[in-house]
């Protein structure tokens, strides 16, 4: 497969018009000698032991979640782990591309498969952020609601902050650091990966509970998802691997 025909097939899962004027999605390393893209690494952050792995099982492309570059490079030096890592992928002709908020976005992307946590209930997308709202059918007391989100994700705690003793019938969720996308919904309680201490108050005090799992665990399950879609839509005429050196940066001790 061509790299450009891989970029079609992962604009098709996740249209870049959808994601966020602040984000950086798209080909972020494009290599230099054309290449048959016959095997693709799938990660959430590309670290350099990510990149090492790519190099190591003799991958085309990487597809991270997260883009290598925000904020941008003036200098490419070693001494910087994000310059080494894109310097490394250089040197080894492997395509790099991010989908990031635009599959958050995405129709069956990745909010909507967060939102599959809550129970059953209506589905609403939201006008910001791609963020998206649940009805449920059967409102829930906070700690419920917290061991659904926990068991969905495979994760053994959540963070919470009550607002009232009310059951919690709509709730806002987006992926990752969501509050951007959130703080302007009415909503029983906000459910996303990592909120400012600050944001947390302000929600509590308008009345609204928050459920807090961890940044990358809101997002690192739908990575299978997406490798499905992918191998869907080429037909498996490519190789689509999980990484294995991708990992949670924080842990609970």
């Amino acid at each position: 497969m061509k790299l450009k025909t891989l970029i079609q097939t992962l604009e098709e899962i996740a249209p870049l018009e959808l994601a966020e004027s602040w984000d950086n999605p798209g080909l972020l390393i494009e290599p230099l000698k054309t290449r048959e893209i016959s095997k693709v690494l799938l990660a959430v952050d590309l670290t350099d032991a990510v990149a090492r792995e790519a190099v190591q099982k003799k991958a085309d492309a990487i597809v991270t979640y997260h883009p290598l570059f925000f904020g941008g490079f003036q200098k490419l030096q070693k001494s910087d782990p994000q310059a080494h890592s894109a310097m490394r992928l250089i040197q080894h002709d492997i395509a790099v591309y991010s989908p990031h908020t635009a599959l958050d976005a995405a129709p069956g992307g990745v909010n909507d498969w967060l939102a599959d946590s809550l129970g059953e209930g209506d589905l609403y997308c939201a006008e910001t952020g791609g963020a998206r709202i649940v009805e449920l059918a059967a409102p829930v007391k906070l700690p419920t609601l917290g061991k659904r989100i926990r068991e969905f994700l495979h994760i053994n705690q959540v963070q919470t902050a009550q607002a009232n003793d009310r059951p919690i019938k709509t709730i806002a969720l987006c992926a990752g650091a969501g509050i951007s996308a959130l703080k302007e919904i009415k909503a029983d309680c906000y459910l996303t990966g990592e909120m400012k201490h600050h944001d947390v108050l302000d929600a509590v005090e308008r009345g609204t509970s928050v459920i807090l799992c961890g940044h990358t665990e809101t997002e690192r399950g739908y990575l299978k998802i997406l490798r499905r879609l992918i191998l869907t839509e080429t037909e498996k005429t490519v190789e689509v691997i999980l990484s294995r050196a991708d990992t949670a940066p924080l842990k609970t001790m």
